[in-house]
């Protein structure tokens, strides 16, 4: 297996892992609040984008790869925030499966 080399110094954002929380609304519902879990730092690389159509209107998908040190509160629903801006983790890998890096899929929310 080859390891992967990541230089540290490139996990140099600072971001926040947040989880979403259903939080009644009073009226038998639910509203989703977005709560902070920790600090992380992470390296931020966009990968693509796409654009589309829908009922009339242009919607925008950018697509990026971020890369952290393994952690157990890394998973898929989550988001990183930094910057006034929300990545939501769709992916969550091992990179090279040493158990030391993660790489996670993440798109841009509004």
């Amino acid at each position: 297996m080859t390891r992967v080399q990541i230089d540290p110094g490139r996990l140099s954002r600072r971001a926040i892992l947040e989880e979403a929380i259903d939080v009644s609304d009073g009226m038998g519902g639910a509203d989703i609040v977005w709560q902070g879990v920790r600090a992380i730092s992470i390296s931020v690389e966009p990968v693509g984008a796409t654009r589309r159509e829908r009922f009339d209107a242009h919607q925008e998908e950018v697509r990026h790869r971020v890369i952290c040190r393994k952690a157990d509160d890394i998973s898929r629903g989550r988001r990183f925030s930094f910057l006034g801006r929300r990545l939501l983790i769709e992916t969550v890998h091992d990179l090279d499966e040493t158990g030391r890096y993660l790489t996670c899929r993440c798109v841009g929310e509004a």
